[in-house]
C-alpha cells in the first residue's frame, strides 16, 4: 500500500527558497466540445508536467467577476462586529474567519480573513439584503459557474484517468446534502513594512490543496501566488524553486488538489503554491482573490481504476490528509470545522 509521505512533503517547505522563472501554460477553452480531445490533451500535459495552469475564454464574464469581487471588498469593509454575525463553526466549513490558518510550513497564521461558501451549510450564514444588497444572489450565481466551469474541466481529466466524463459530475453532485465543494472569498489584509519584512509571516504559507482541483480567481496587478512544481521542491538540494503568477482578470490559475492526486493513481500530481508577503512598498495595499475548492461529496468513494490505493470515502480521506501534516490529535479538531 502507498504511502502518506508525498502529502506530508507541505510540512517541510517553509522559509523563502529561491525564485525561478518558469511558464505556466495558459489552456484555452474556446469552441470546448469541438476542441474537446485538443483540450484534454493540453490539460493533462500541463497538469502532470506542471500541477498549475491558467485557463483562458472560460465564459464567466469579466464583469461577473468585477461584481463578486465588488461585494467580496463590501463584506470585508464591514465592522468587524457585523462579520462576527457569521463567524465559522466547528463543523462547518461556512462563514468568515480572520487569521486562523496556520501551516505546518510555517507555524504562523495566515495574514488573510475570508468568508466561505458551502451550499448544503449556509441557512443563516448570509447577510442581510439591508446590509449587503446583492451579495446572496450574486455569490450563488457566480458559485454555480466555478462549479460548471470546474466539471467541465474535470471530465478532461476523467476520461484520461479511465472513467466516463460525467463521473466528477456525480461526484460533486450539488443537490447532495453531502455537497462540500467551496468558494472562498479571501481578503490578504494590508500590513505595515516591517510585518512584511518579517520572514515568518506569509499572507498564506506553503501548501498543498485537499480537493480534486482549485480555481484561483484573481484581480489585475495583484500578485503575490506563487508556485513549485514537485520536480523543483528541493532541486539538487538547493531548496524548493518559487515561480510568481501573474494576475490577470480574464485567467483563472488552477491547480491539482491531493483528492485528484489520489483518484488518478498518482499519475496528475498537485502542487505546492503559497502568496508572499507584499513588497515594503506595496505593504499597505489589500489584495483580494476568489477561489472555488471542486470537492467531492462527502460520501463519494476515492480510488484510481489501477487501485493503487484502498478505496476511502472523501470525508474520510480528508481526515486522513489533514493528520499525515498535523497530527492525529490536531488533525480531528481541524476536520471538525471542514
Amino acid at each position: 500500500m502507498a504511502t502518506m509521505k508525498e502529502l506530508e512533503l507541505e510540512s517541510t517547505m517553509g522559509g523563502q527558497g529561491r525564485e525561478q522563472a518558469r511558464d505556466i501554460p495558459v489552456i484555452d477553452l474556446s469552441d470546448f466540445e469541438n476542441r474537446r480531445e485538443e483540450i484534454t490533451h493540453a490539460l493533462w500535459q500541463a497538469a502532470t508536467e506542471v500541477g498549475f495552469f491558467q485557463l483562458a475564454n472560460h465564459g464567466i464574464p469579466i464583469a461577473e467577476l468585477h461584481q463578486a469581487f465588488d461585494l467580496s471588498q463590501a463584506f470585508f469593509s464591514l465592522p468587524e462586529s457585523e462579520k462576527r454575525k457569521f463567524a465559522l463553526q466547528k463543523g462547518q466549513n461556512v462563514g468568515w474567519e480572520f487569521k486562523s490558518q496556520v501551516r505546518p510550513s510555517t507555524h504562523t497564521p495566515d495574514q488573510k480573513e475570508s468568508f466561505q461558501v458551502t451550499l448544503s451549510r449556509m441557512q443563516g450564514y448570509w447577510p442581510d439584503q439591508l446590509v449587503l444588497p446583492e451579495f446572496q444572489r450574486v455569490m450563488l450565481d457566480f458559485e454555480y459557474k466555478a462549479w460548471a466551469l470546474g466539471m467541465q474541466v474535470l471530465s478532461c481529466f476523467a476520461t484520461r484517468i479511465g472513467f466516463d466524463k460525467e463521473f466528477f459530475t456525480r461526484a460533486h453532485d450539488r443537490s447532495s446534502p453531502e455537497y462540500q465543494s467551496t468558494l472562498r472569498l479571501i481578503h490578504y489584509l494590508p500590513v505595515n513594512e516591517e510585518i512584511a519584512k518579517d520572514p515568518t509571516l506569509w499572507r498564506a504559507g506553503a501548501h498543498t490543496d485537499f480537493d480534486c482541483l482549485t480555481m484561483v480567481f484573481q484581480r489585475e496587478g495583484q500578485g503575490g501566488l506563487q508556485v513549485c512544481p514537485g520536480n523543483d521542491a528541493d532541486a539538487n538540494g538547493e531548496g524548493p524553486a518559487w515561480t510568481s503568477v501573474a494576475a490577470h482578470d480574464d485567467l483563472i490559475t488552477c491547480n491539482i488538489g491531493d483528492m485528484l492526486m489520489r483518484w488518478s493513481d498518482d499519475k496528475l500530481k498537485s502542487t505546492l503554491h503559497r502568496v508572499r508577503m507584499p513588497a515594503p512598498e506595496d505593504a499597505t495595499k489589500p489584495r483580494f482573490s476568489t477561489v472555488f475548492f471542486c470537492q467531492a461529496n462527502r460520501d463519494q468513494i476515492v480510488q484510481g481504476p489501477e487501485h493503487k490505493y484502498e478505496p476511502i470515502t472523501a470525508a474520510d480521506y480528508l481526515q486522513q490528509r489533514i493528520e499525515a501534516n498535523y497530527g492525529k490529535k490536531q488533525g480531528q479538531k481541524i476536520a471538525a470545522s471542514l
